[in-house]
């Protein structure tokens, strides 16, 4: 697996609102478009039939002065989804890691690290305030995302392995098993 370089890693990520700030060696910001309030009620069960996502309900931005060109969410503690602005355009060898930015973690905000595969339209996450409250700018950068190049599989199973096609591999013992 090969970790690519924040430049080639912005190929597959469009909707990038400044290179200069988000591209980084190794890794790309990514921004808030989107807050919605989670619905305190979803339903899942084993075979789906039954499933119920919880719902969405927008949180309206407002403008903290009146000279503000961009606006801002006031979280309270509590979860929440958030929409990126970026999407993701994977291929099948590649794999992304989603991260909260250092800075989020420092306010009290969080949300789960996840790895993501395909093609993303809408890029979102679940997004959980720990603190008492948050103040959030349209466009801040909250998360960070990594691109993975997945190696070819017969190389990757047996990378870690030096055999000897010739040679059968060693017994091992009952007690050793």
């Amino acid at each position: 697996m090969k970790l690519l370089s924040g430049h080639d890693a912005s190929a597959h990520v469009k909707g990038i609102l400044s290179d200069k700030h988000q591209v980084h060696g190794y890794s790309i910001d990514l921004t808030v478009k989107n807050i919605w309030r989670v619905n305190p009620t979803g339903q899942l069960d084993f075979g789906g039939g039954e499933y119920v996502p919880a719902g969405h309900f927008p949180i309206e931005p407002h403008r903290l002065r009146p000279e503000d060109n961009y606006q801002w969410w006031e979280l309270d503690r509590g979860c929440y989804f958030i929409e990126f602005n970026e999407t993701l355009e994977l291929g099948d060898d590649e794999i992304a890691l989603l991260e909260p930015d250092p800075r989020t973690l420092r306010t009290g905000a969080t949300h789960a690290s996840v790895f993501l595969r395909g093609n993303m339209e809408k890029l979102e996450t679940l997004f959980d305030v720990q603190a008492q409250h948050l103040t959030l700018k349209q466009n801040a950068r909250v998360s960070r995302l990594r691109i993975f190049r997945l190696g070819n599989t017969a190389n990757i199973s047996s990378a870690g392995a030096k055999v000897n096609p010739t040679k059968p591999a060693p017994r091992r013992s009952k007690q050793s098993r």
